[in-house]
């Protein structure tokens, strides 16, 4: 059992320690907390053209049908 000195002295620590992580996070630019991951910012959505994903799609359909041994042509004549 801690004594009600050692209790406050905890108490004083926890302060700095917090006001110090608030320093910290105010020069860094961000939150800063000890103890948890840190919450990175949210990634913007990137925006695809409809194009680039024709394109892309086209490439796994001809994988696929390379991996089944069929011709993107055997497909469209089914």
């Amino acid at each position: 059992m801690l004594s009600s000195s050692q209790l406050r002295r905890a108490a004083k620590l926890q302060e700095k320690i917090e006001s110090m992580q608030q320093e910290l996070a105010s020069l860094l630019g961000g939150s800063f907390s000890a103890g948890s991951s840190e919450a990175k910012p949210a990634r913007k959505k990137r925006e695809m053209s409809a194009a680039a994903r024709k394109k892309i799609a086209d490439a796994q359909r001809k994988r696929w049908a390379k991996q089944k041994g069929e011709t993107p042509a055997d497909k469209k004549a089914k």
